[in-house]
């Protein structure tokens, strides 16, 4: 059986450690990878990896089994598709790794299947350490057969890759994702400003977060519920997330009443302590 011919499109920040990764992986994965980008300094570091280099995004399209698009937007992803669909067999599945807005990807397969190419979204979560160690979550949208084909790819970057749904859900999960994490940081700016203002040291608050999320799991270890319903009284996890509320208003309430004493801004955190608990599914408390 044939090595899988790979092509990967956009060698940036991102894009360039996962498509090493690829090029550490081509003889355990039975992979032979190309590469493309219009910066000429990827491509060699890649060379000098043991990839090869097309001359033309459209002549890696033709001879890819899957092309991996690692590109700054969706106009750019649009384009790599456009040059690729008029010379693809179709055998051809197109992954696209870009964070695109949530309707581009089924709107880019509606046009790729008309020429019998397969497109999943499939955008990654670990940053550039994950994909140069091979461990980035990517998430996936498409059909089965679109992800069969693509899988030993994402398997040879990624360490949890998630068939999220249809095309399109991949992008959506990433979403969803990035919406905590940035929320996170922003939330993460409000407690620096609490703390420089109350004279305390924000690096070494800065690396008890980083320590006591790396044992607990942060904002994920509340995250194992399959639904976001209220939850009844009988249900095991009443009693963990009112533990959880609990703890939480208070340390919500006495971080508030300090920004008060203090004259900082906290908005996220008195929105918090007003959706904790609903957020979490816990009952509104009656107010008298």
């Amino acid at each position: 059986m044939s090595a899988t011919v790979v092509g990967f499109v956009g060698l940036g920040n991102i894009g360039k450690p996962m498509a090493l990764r690829l090029a550490q992986q081509q003889a355990e994965a039975d992979l032979e990878l190309w590469v493309y980008d219009v910066a000429p300094g990827p491509v060699a570091e890649l060379e000098a990896a043991g990839a090869r280099a097309a001359k033309s995004v459209a002549a890696m399209g033709a001879r890819c089994d899957v092309l991996c698009v690692m590109v700054r937007d969706d106009d750019q992803v649009r384009d790599v598709l456009g040059e690729v669909l008029g010379v693809a067999g179709d055998r051809l599945t197109v992954v696209i790794h870009s964070t695109v807005a949530p309707t581009t990807p089924a709107t880019l397969e509606e046009t790729a299947l008309r020429h019998g190419v397969r497109v999943v979204d499939a955008p990654v979560s670990g940053g550039s350490m994950g994909a140069a160690d091979g461990t980035l979550a990517i998430m996936v949208g498409g059909t089965d057969d679109a992800f069969a084909a693509a899988r030993p790819v994402l398997a040879a970057m990624g360490s949890k890759v998630v068939h999220a749904g249809p095309i399109g859900a991949g992008t959506k999960f990433k979403l969803a994702r990035n919406l905590m994490h940035f929320v996170a940081f922003t939330a993460a700016t409000e407690a620096q400003r609490l703390a420089e203002a109350a004279g305390l040291d924000i690096k070494a608050l800065g690396d008890v977060v980083r320590h006591t999320d790396a044992i607990t799991g942060g904002p994920g270890a509340i995250m194992h519920r399959d639904t976001t319903a209220p939850i009844a009284e009988d249900d095991f996890w009443f009693g963990v997330f009112g533990h959880v509320q609990a703890l939480g208003e208070k340390d919500l309430r006495f971080a508030t009443d300090l920004a008060d004493q203090l004259g900082v801004d906290v908005p996220l955190a008195q929105l918090a302590l007003e959706r904790l608990g609903p957020g979490l599914g816990m009952p509104t408390k009656e107010t008298s």
